[in-house]
């Protein structure tokens, strides 16, 4: 007979198993999508002609920061409402 405490054990490895295969999958499509990137600016990047000025440095250096916050105000705000 499985007793209540079993089942709970055997929900909880269950959900673990589940998580980290989820990580595993993200971790391996972050890499894939880092992979990529790295050829396609060895590759790509010198074909491009930006000047090199210290505005164009400016936007490369903080371009990344500015969208991780609108994701991340956006994120809340969708939060907020439910």
């Amino acid at each position: 007979m499985v007793g209540i405490a079993q089942i709970r054990v055997y929900r909880k490895n269950l959900y673990c198993r589940t998580f980290m295969e989820n990580q595993l999958g993200f971790v391996l499509k972050l890499l894939l999508l880092s992979a990529l990137l790295s050829v396609l600016i060895k590759y790509a990047g010198p074909s491009l002609s930006i000047p090199a000025t210290a505005t164009n440095a400016l936007i490369i250096v903080l371009l990344p920061i500015v969208i991780i916050a609108i994701a991340l105000l956006w994120r809340f705000q969708a939060q907020k409402q439910n």
